[in-house]
């Protein structure tokens, strides 16, 4: 910021020193008569049109010449000496772009903010200008409210320019930042009514989000908020072989059985089986500690004796993760079965 502050009044310094033409002159004499030249044909632009086209060229041309701060200021006195000029949005979007690939974000910033705030949007080369300062305020901008403002405008006003998919799950993390858990999972909700949307680095967003939704939406009465009376309890039920006792303790959303090979996203780890008929069958005994490797986020308890192909289950327990309820996050929930032995 201060360093454009800097440029744009030494700008008007020189300017005020020396003719208009001079100070733009820079460059090679090659580079210095191109300018030159383009001045004239500025001067001689009977449209705004044309200028558009003028201006671009010397824009171009004080950047070839290794002048970025001729630029700026050439453009940022243009659009203050000329308040009603059409093309004043993407003037400024230059000016900003300029700005962003000499990793002056701030300035960038300021720029991308002030064209959309202050001057109506224009459509060059059949993009709008203020879909452009939209689209790259949003990764820029650290405060989520601010963010999530500009995300709801770029929804608003070029749903058809976006994946609306990704706009959708970036607001709802955004409502996430905000503590506006509700709005969130309406904002998931949405999401989930774009399937062909990626989300980069996370492959199994839908099947994720589709699970936080479900738990949302669930009564969440078999979480504990000790792990120790969660465990004990499902001793108790394991030990008089009851299962009235056990299957209300399992969690009633997304609960997986599966060997250590799948993921808990695989379509079969969530088939349903009749766990009450294994029970009663089988002698299961278990241990009396959780596994060594159990931890502050998640625990097994090593049981034995099912009545099952493989006859060594591990229950496994973990934190539940749900800020949206203060009661609720941070409690424990047995989350599922793992066939087997450890691998």
């Amino acid at each position: 910021m201060g360093r454009t502050f800097f440029i744009f009044t030494l700008g008007f310094f020189l300017l005020s020193c020396e003719s208009t033409t001079d100070f733009y002159l820079v460059g090679t004499s090659d580079q210095k008569a191109q300018i030159s030249e383009l001045f004239t044909l500025l001067d001689n632009s009977e449209s705004e049109t044309d200028r558009l086209i003028v201006l671009e060229q010397l824009s171009s041309a004080f950047l070839a010449a290794g002048h970025p701060d001729r630029m700026r200021v050439f453009l940022t006195t243009h659009v203050e000496q000329n308040p009603h000029d059409f093309f004043n949005a993407y003037y400024l979007l230059l000016v900003a772009k300029n700005h962003r690939d000499a990793g002056e974000t701030e300035a960038a910033k300021m720029y991308f903010e002030r064209l959309l705030f202050n001057y109506p949007d224009v459509t060059v080369r059949g993009v709008p200008v203020h879909f452009t300062a939209l689209d790259e305020l949003i990764p820029i901008t650290r405060d989520p409210k601010r963010r999530l403002a500009y995300y709801i405008d770029i929804l608003d006003r070029f749903e058809t320019r976006i994946d609306v998919g990704y706009t959708q799950y970036a607001m709802a993390r955004t409502y996430e930042e905000l503590g506006r858990w509700e709005d969130s999972f309406v904002a998931y909700r949405e999401f989930l009514r774009h399937p062909q949307t990626r989300i980069p680095g996370f492959p199994d967003a839908h099947a994720v989000i589709r699970d936080r939704i479900a738990f949302h939406d669930s009564t969440k009465d078999w979480t504990y908020e000790s792990l120790d009376d969660l465990v004990a309890a499902i001793g108790n039920a394991l030990w008089t072989q009851n299962p009235r006792r056990l299957l209300p303790l399992q969690a009633q959303e997304n609960f997986f059985a599966m060997s250590w090979q799948q993921e808990e996203t695989d379509f079969n780890a969530r088939m349903n089986f009749d766990l009450s008929s294994f029970l009663i069958r089988s002698n299961v005994r278990f241990e009396r500690n959780l596994t060594l490797n159990s931890n502050a986020r998640e625990a097994y308890l090593r049981t034995w004796g099912w009545s099952h192909s493989v006859s060594i289950w591990y229950f496994y327990f973990r934190r539940v993760e749900y800020p949206a309820d203060p009661e609720i996050n941070g409690s424990w929930e047995w989350a599922g079965i793992y066939f087997g032995d450890f691998s």
